[in-house]
């Protein structure tokens, strides 16, 4: 079983690459139409690659270890206590009861993991460093770095990417924790508490994993903690679903894939696997949740879920630029904007992490409403090429097939 999911993952990446690679990606421009806000007023910049602009938000630790967003969302109890009343939450939730798993006991903590070696088999299997050429890097403080700075780079990008997959899972234990509280429906509302367990875990293994394997943290990267605090503050049920559910969680699953699918490191491949099963249902909830609930709502409601959208995956798409690293290692920012702007290699990566959100705000019905706002938008950012892929709730049965018993791999 698990060496036939490993297949599908894989065939999943390359399909990926291939709709990637055959898109052409149009610089983003300002669009101002009757009742639409401008890329100004939505995501702060006229241009989603202006890279200034990107790089000039970095996150930093607060010094009193705690973050408050103010929630005044509406909690909602339901005195409808009909199991499966709605079929499809029914079946989800059985099959999150039956996949649980022990963080502690279900994977193998024993393992030894040599952080440099991970990163130079990883540099031997994807030569060229970041994809950057020589030319990229001329003239920069990147042209003259040699095999131990480019080493550093590796273990801090690795530090780096584990802490933000740890914080955006704390971020999805807080929003699945208010679904429970706000949903109206007692099918999601069960559901909904097995994800929480699922992030409770995941906190765990990415925190452990951390500690134990790998050589130090970093804070929230700044354009993922504002999206974060977005989707904590709306008193809205669907949003949190929206922006966590979909966007958020949709591109910890593609991105997860890919580091599946790439990585040598044992540990780090079974602990993924694991997370990517909880994942699969987790963004299958918010695409069953959302696509009735959808159907009934005004074009202006539409529309601001569609904007709430397209801020949502700017925002992931900035955090990729990894700014905290380049702070930790003082290389100047105006080098690494001009790096980036010349090599095409590191946006068309950004944009494989849309694989997983582009069809699923297809089957919302939200890259079509308001004549294609939405459509348009994911095409200048060249990911609209994802479109025809499957689905999660299509793909669920075979990314998530049960708890590592069943699988035989524990």
């Amino acid at each position: 079983m698990d060496e036939t999911v490993d297949e599908t993952v894989d065939e999943t990446v390359d399909e990926t690459v291939r709709f990637a690679m055959a898109e052409g990606s149009e610089m983003m421009t300002t669009s101002i139409e009757d009742g639409m806000h401008s890329n100004e007023e939505l995501i702060g910049r006229a241009d989603v690659r202006d890279l200034a602009a990107v790089f000039a938000t970095v996150g930093h630790e607060d010094p009193e270890g705690h973050h408050a967003v103010v929630d005044n969302c509406p909690a909602e109890f339901t005195w409808d206590y009909e199991k499966g009343a709605r079929p499809r939450l029914d079946k989800l939730y059985e099959k999150a009861k039956r996949a649980q798993w022990n963080a502690q006991t279900d994977l193998p903590w024993q393992t030894e993991v040599d952080q440099e070696r991970v990163v130079l088999l990883n540099q031997e299997a994807n030569p060229g460093q970041l994809g950057w050429s020589d030319s990229d890097v001329a003239g920069t403080a990147l042209e003259r770095w040699g095999d131990k700075e480019w080493l550093r780079l590796g273990i801090e990008y690795q530090n780096w990417m584990l802490s933000q997959f740890m914080h955006g899972e704390q971020g999805a234990l807080l929003c699945t924790s208010k679904i429970v509280e706000t949903v109206p429906w007692m099918d999601a509302k069960y559901y909904a508490s097995t994800q929480v367990m699922d992030e409770a875990r995941h906190v765990e293994v990415f925190s452990r994993y951390l500690d134990e394997k790998l050589s130090g943290h970093y804070p929230i990267n700044a354009h993922l903690g504002l999206l974060l605090d977005d989707i904590i503050a709306d008193r809205r049920w669907d949003m949190t679903y929206l922006g966590m559910q979909i966007m958020v969680e949709g591109l910890a699953l593609a991105a997860f894939g890919l580091i599946h699918a790439t990585t040598q490191e044992p540990l780090l491949k079974q602990l993924l696997r694991y997370v990517m099963a909880d994942e699969a249902r987790h963004v299958a909830f918010g695409v069953i949740s959302l696509q009735d609930y959808y159907q009934e709502l005004s074009a202006a409601e539409l529309r601001e879920r569609q904007e709430f959208a397209f801020e949502a995956a700017v925002r992931m798409k900035d955090r990729m630029a990894m700014q905290e690293v380049w702070h930790r290692l003082e290389v100047p920012v105006d080098d690494v904007v001009t790096v980036m702007s010349r090599s095409p290699q590191n946006d068309e990566f950004q944009i494989l992490l849309f694989s997983k959100i582009v069809p699923n705000l297809k089957k919302l019905g939200l890259l079509d409403a308001a004549d294609g706002w939405l459509r348009q938008k994911f095409t200048e950012m060249g990911a609209i090429a994802f479109e025809d892929l499957v689905d999660t709730e299509q793909e669920l049965d075979a990314v998530a097939d049960g708890s590592p018993v069943d699988r035989h791999v524990a």
